[in-house]
């Protein structure tokens, strides 16, 4: 698969121009999606070479009735219980995609964290504060935009927990 590394500010996504905007310095990376992949995840780590550890999905949950944003490595599955319990919510279960879709502006498999079209709680696991950088979408199937954890947590306004079975 192709990859192309391009450089901080571009790319063109909602992602991309907030974390410009924002002055975080990101790398954008590049493949050709794979419409038949069976994980968007494990897709980019591979296309990427990156230890699938460092590459996080974004899902999208309902916490109580209100839409709540999960970002976790692709290696691991969301914890639903912890996710609620990260936000102070009790009951947690999987957002109606389209429901996701609509609120973030993004399609499946490309829904990133940043750049959303409604700001929504986030909570990014814990685990990515063992990397220097990690990868999540840049907002379409193909792109990653890859950056600092803490830099993630301070664009979106997130908190980190263990919300990752591993």
């Amino acid at each position: 698969m192709a990859r192309k590394k391009q450089k901080s500010g571009s790319g063109g996504t909602p992602a991309t121009v907030a974390a410009a905007k924002a002055g975080i310095p990101f790398t954008l990376h590049s493949y050709e999606h794979d419409p038949a992949a069976p994980s968007y995840g494990e897709e980019a780590a591979e296309a990427l070479g990156v230890d699938p550890g460092q590459v996080f999905k974004t899902l999208v949950a309902e916490v109580d009735g209100a839409l709540t944003v999960a970002v976790v490595p692709v290696s691991g599955s969301l914890d639903l219980k912890a996710l609620a319990a990260a936000v102070g919510g009790k009951r947690a279960a999987m957002a109606d995609p389209a429901a996701a879709e609509r609120t973030t502006g993004y399609v499946r498999g490309g829904i990133s964290p940043l750049g959303q079209r409604k700001a929504l709680p986030t909570v990014v696991d814990a685990s990515a504060e063992r990397h220097g950088t990690i990868c999540v979408s840049a907002g379409r199937r193909g792109l990653e935009i890859e950056l600092a954890p803490a830099d993630l947590v301070k664009l979106t306004g997130a908190v980190t927990a263990p919300i990752a079975r591993h």
